[in-house]
């Protein structure tokens, strides 16, 4: 509710390395991989998430994979009600409302450690 509160309906895929290049390639013309791909129709919207990824980015930060998850999923549903993050501006916008809202329930900022916990 804090996040999304005219989303009805959010479902979350964990997916691997090679679902995430055919989905990246298949919807942006991008035959790589990535973190995070959000699809939105109306008041419902389905995120991927790469397991894989996470998992060398939590790894780099020197965290638990499921706080990289978690963020990865937030990141997805913040698109999913109008965020974006291709310019410098929307980019740290829409990262620091991600750790504003992983230290609003208790988990601290995922994204930019260095902000206060």
């Amino acid at each position: 509710a804090m996040a999304a509160p005219d989303l009805a309906r959010l479902t979350i895929r964990l997916v691997q390395d090679p679902e995430m290049c055919r989905l990246h390639a298949r919807h942006m013309n991008e035959p790589t991989t990535t973190d995070v791909l959000t699809f939105v129709d109306g008041h419902e919207a389905d995120v991927a998430v790469c397991v894989d990824e996470a998992r060398r980015r939590s790894e780099e930060m020197g965290h638990e994979l499921r706080r990289e998850l978690l963020l990865y999923g937030l990141h997805g549903l913040l698109h999913a009600v109008g965020f974006d993050d291709r310019t410098p501006e929307d980019f740290a916008r829409m990262h620091a409302e991600e750790d504003r809202l992983l230290a609003a329930i208790g988990v601290g900022a995922t994204f930019s450690p260095e902000v206060p916990r």
